[in-house]
């Protein structure tokens, strides 16, 4: 079906069904941020440490810095994006011209230079701080773009597969390129200055994709919903009342912590996996990104398998079995010896089902509780949503990579010093790293399940939202 505006737009219940092109479109604007993302999660703490010869707190310390900026300057992005007014709309200018900036302000973190501790401290905090904000410019808009492509309930969970395909297809793209490249050079450095220069132009040119795949749609979707529009914002309120709006929403605080707790099981479980697999299991360096690769190459076709089961079930039963599978995970890798490889690889696969629902599922119940703030208050403000759905994740991340990193110091991890063998680290601090990848996420996966159970936006409910919605449209 052919998207193109019309002059006079149908009855908003006779909205076209996305189309293919439309949401493969979609989702290759994730592809970028996914990239650069599950670089640093995987690699940037191990790099900071092993390569660059950082200590482990004052590693920690720059993912800290930058997290929390990262979450402080979502909320102003946010809304400033609800506010942007241009011929292409409010988040299209955001990632157009934000995209080449992004590429190369990551491609500035894998240089080592050759700085004492202290400046070389400072060197990697400001481009945390720098590339956070890029990031932030990039991806938030661009997430912001769910709710305005669709307001169906069952759709809006199939393109979040698609985004989150792209996502966890160059999640695994990137890894295998990791580990293509560990193979064929030797020296560390080298190593993550090739792969952070390949990976920083493959991050730009997916932006362009989504603006170019997408922008028809965002125009049908304008004209049969003119309040989505900046036109059409009615009462001006000012950036600390939206915030207030925000946090009386009950359904989008649930959805806040079950997405906190499930991201954050999955980030300090992705910063340790190098850690656990070099240092405790034993493994090769070059051959660590396998062990993420079976976690993300299980969760790709994951999402497709969870989005048919959601259609049936719903989103918060798919989150309950995905989560099920990923604590049992998590509880055995604690449990494993380092002589139990095989175990290893069948853990991280089981692990993938519960990743892909971390995925889909908190996502795709964003945009519901967006629809219910149009109900209560009769504005749009899609920015300033996405934007708090990270912040407090945000904040919690950083604090947590923080911990991880002291909590690896206070165990007496010893950091690698640049061009020397890996050095043998002490029990304490392989108990540590046992801790980190077992119990530590295990907890917050508990906790995101009973907020789940909590959550109270049924597909019966939502129908009952939209159906009053286009009454008063």
């Amino acid at each position: 079906m052919n998207e193109t505006p019309n002059q006079n737009p149908p009855d908003p219940i006779m909205v076209p069904p996305l189309n293919f092109a439309t949401k493969l479109a979609f989702g290759a604007g994730d592809l970028g941020t996914a990239i650069t993302a599950n670089l640093s999660v995987f690699f940037l703490l191990f790099f900071f440490t092993n390569v660059a010869g950082l200590p482990a707190g004052l590693a920690g310390s720059v993912l800290m810095i930058g997290k929390i900026w990262d979450a402080f300057n979502d909320p102003i992005i946010g809304w400033l994006s609800d506010n942007t007014r241009s011929r292409w709309g409010r988040r299209y200018p955001w990632v157009i011209f934000g995209a080449v900036p992004f590429g190369i302000i990551f491609f500035l973190y894998w240089i080592v230079p050759p700085f004492s501790q202290g400046l070389l401290f400072g060197y990697y905090a400001i481009i945390a701080l720098l590339f956070n904000t890029a990031y932030t410019c990039v991806n938030l808009p661009y997430s912001a773009l769910t709710p305005e492509l669709t307001q169906d309930y069952n759709e809006r969970t199939s393109l979040n597969s698609f985004r989150f395909a792209f996502s966890i297809g160059g999640s695994i793209g990137s890894l295998i390129l990791a580990q293509i490249i560990f193979a064929k050079i030797s020296d560390p450095a080298q190593q993550y200055l090739v792969l952070g220069s390949i990976c920083a132009i493959i991050s730009i040119l997916p932006f362009y994709w989504c603006f170019f795949g997408t922008r028809k749609r965002i125009a049908i979707m304008e004209r049969l919903h003119p309040v989505t529009s900046t036109k059409n914002h009615g009462e001006n309120l000012s950036f600390f009342q939206q915030f207030r709006i925000v946090l009386s929403n009950r359904p989008f605080l649930f959805v806040i912590g079950i997405y906190l707790c499930s991201w954050l099981s999955l980030q300090i479980t992705a910063s340790i996996i190098p850690y656990f697999a070099v240092n405790y299991m034993g493994l090769p360096e070059n051959s660590y990104p396998q062990v993420a690769i079976a976690v993300q190459g299980t969760a790709l076709p994951a999402l497709f398998l969870w989005s048919a089961v959601s259609k049936r079930v719903g989103k918060k039963a798919v989150y309950f079995m995905g989560m099920s599978l990923w604590i049992i995970a998590q509880a055995g890798l604690f449990l494993l010896q380092p002589d139990q490889v095989p175990l290893m690889y069948i853990l991280a696969i089981m692990a993938g089902f519960g990743v892909a629902t971390a995925y889909l599922v908190p996502w795709s119940m964003v945009p519901d509780t967006i629809d219910l703030d149009e109900l209560n208050t009769g504005q749009r403000r899609e920015g300033i949503f996405y934007a708090f759905m990270v912040l407090l994740q945000k904040i919690g991340l950083a604090v947590g990579l923080f911990l991880v990193g002291v909590a690896l110091e206070l165990a007496g991890f010893i950091q690698r010093v640049p061009g020397a063998a890996l050095p043998q680290q002490p029990e304490s601090a392989l108990l540590a790293i046992r801790i980190a990848i077992g119990p530590l996420p295990t907890g917050f996966l508990i906790v995101g399940l009973i907020l789940a159970y909590f959550y109270p936006i049924t597909r019966e409910y939502h129908a009952q939202i939209l159906l009053k919605l286009r009454e008063r449209r």
